[in-house]
């Protein structure tokens, strides 16, 4: 594999809130004037209307669900929406799916089933509804651990990773068969902060994660990628911190060594140094932007900063 440069460019995920769409639509139009190729649209903000209006707001990025949880919506009025925004983009939309966290399912009051069972039957029934609803864009899956890949690699397109391992990456990738590395979509999001100061960066990517390291998937996934003590850390306190101390104690336990590992914070030449190493794994990096002094927005226009001539 030839060594990637470390100008070449990652992902950018972006989320369009509520009142700030239009803005979202324009730091797109931008992304693609600063050469960046790809954006990815989590749920947060209403992914799939994101994507429709960057079918007609841009004209050569692709984008794709980075992922659109599957019970929000029938497999069929999913397929034919994700028909739609491949058909209107010309091709540039990819349809990342995945059956999110349990702690958003249960907020929503849905019923749910086996994960691995319920994405291989939404998936073929977006594709049995295909003949009425139109060709379907790629499919990548919203995978953690080996189960799920498997799963990717036999019945869909690509995979998402997010807040996966560096260290761990390249033993989950070498489970693509060869044959396949070439088509086959990886990409992992990074929360990721562009900040001279670099334990500043550190503390926002904490915030970050203390969702994640209240879920048992992440942390055995972390757990297996050489993060048992960290993982360790992280259920003492969780067994035993209030509700109300529960996120300053996670952050308190929060190791350097696997927050960056699993995350990216310091200056431009680190930041573009880290996406080069995930590029080298064969895995696309998705930049989750924060920044020390405001959010999404300035977060962009930093790693836009990063990335100058």
């Amino acid at each position: 594999m030839t060594k990637p440069s470390s100008t070449q460019r990652p992902a950018i995920s972006l989320v369009a809130s509520a009142t700030r769409r239009n803005a979202v639509l324009q730091l797109a139009a931008q992304a693609e004037s600063h050469g960046f190729t790809h954006v990815a649209c989590p749920s947060l903000g209403a992914a799939m209307p994101l994507c429709t209006s960057l079918a007609h707001a841009t004209t050569s990025l692709r984008f794709f669900t980075s992922i659109q949880p599957i019970y929000l919506a029938h497999p069929v009025e999913a397929g034919n929406t994700a028909s739609h925004i491949h058909e209107v983009s010309g091709g540039r939309f990819a349809f990342g799916i995945g059956v999110s966290h349990g702690p958003v399912t249960q907020r929503l009051g849905v019923q749910t089933g086996k994960p691995l069972g319920d994405i291989r039957n939404y998936v073929a029934a977006m594709r049995t509804n295909e003949k009425f609803g139109g060709a379907l864009p790629p499919i990548y899956l919203a995978t953690l651990r080996d189960k799920m890949l498997d799963l990717a690699i036999e019945i869909a397109d690509g995979a998402l990773w997010a807040n996966a391992s560096l260290r761990g990456i390249s033993r989950q990738v070498e489970r693509v068969p060869h044959d396949k590395r070439t088509t086959f979509f990886m990409a992992n999001m990074i929360p990721t902060v562009v900040s001279d100061d670099i334990e500043a960066a550190r503390a926002v990517n904490r915030r970050t994660l203390v969702m994640y390291a209240t879920l048992p998937n992440y942390r055995n996934y972390w757990r297996d990628t050489g993060h048992a003590e960290q993982v360790e850390a992280f259920e003492r306190v969780l067994a035993s911190a209030s509700r109300e101390k529960l996120g300053d104690e996670l952050t308190a336990v929060m190791q350097d060594a696997w927050l960056d590992d699993c995350t990216i914070s310091g200056p431009a030449d680190l930041v573009r140094e880290r996406f080069a190493a995930w590029w080298a794994t064969g895995v696309m990096p998705v930049a989750v932007m924060s920044a020390v002094d405001g959010g999404q927005a300035k977060g962009v226009a930093n790693l836009f900063a990063a990335y100058a001539a």
